[in-house]
């Protein structure tokens, strides 16, 4: 499952980001509305949550965007604005459920769990992704190829599942420091061709067909030629 949280709270995205992770769920943060809006248009999630009151771009115009723009994506409010008339506003701009803060993770948890069963069959979470031979399962964190298991690291299996998700796609340099390294600057270090060349060694290496190409002036794809 992948889960983006948009909220401004570092304490508290950081406890979602752990509990989620703790679950096998792949978490992506946004401490502001437009950065969460960037990231919410721009990728895949199975879920989103989303606080009211965020700098930038409030929460609810952010759901309002996505769902003028046809994006499905289930959402969960999060907001200490807990009246009726406030949860009743929340649901109307596009919100799927709503939770008032303070709460338990083991409520939103099961919030989640509901929302992701009313889904319709058609917008079933991805749990698995495949290229050729090579699969990467979500829930159970494992990468295989050929059958055979392949061990990889926390950042090395976000940045493969970031390539599988963009399989025949051309992956740029700032799309996966945004995307894997959370990162909205260039770093100027070559931790990218470190971690690329460790995931090529892993998934190419001992393998006749290689999957994982360099585009040169531009980035990287994965594909099976």
């Amino acid at each position: 499952m992948r889960v983006l949280v948009i909220e401004d709270d570092p304490q508290l995205s950081g406890y979602l980001a752990k509990a989620f992770g703790e679950m096998g769920a792949s978490v992506d943060l946004a401490d502001n509305g437009r950065d969460g809006l960037f990231l919410a248009a721009g990728n895949a999630y199975d879920v989103m949550v989303i606080d009211r009151m965020l700098p930038e771009l409030e929460g609810l115009a952010i759901i309002r965007t996505l769902r003028a723009s046809g994006n499905p994506t289930p959402v969960l409010i999060l907001s200490a604005l807990g009246e009726v008339d406030h949860r009743v506003e929340g649901l109307r701009a596009g919100g799927d459920d709503y939770l008032v803060k303070p709460f338990a993770f083991s409520e939103l948890h099961a919030r989640i769990e509901a929302l992701m069963r009313r889904s319709a069959p058609g917008d079933a979470p991805v749990t698995s992704l495949s290229v050729a031979d090579l699969e990467l399962d979500l829930l159970k964190r494992q990468v295989h190829r050929g059958g055979q298991p392949i061990a990889l690291q926390p950042r090395e299996f976000k940045l493969l599942e970031y390539l599988m998700r963009h399989a025949g796609q051309v992956v740029t340099r700032t799309m996966l420091l945004e995307n894997v390294w959370d990162y909205h600057f260039d770093p100027q270090t070559n931790v990218i061709d470190v971690h690329i060349s460790r995931l090529r060694a892993k998934i190419d290496k001992d393998f006749d067909q290689p999957l994982l190409q360099t585009v040169r002036g531009a980035g990287y794809m994965l594909r099976a030629d």
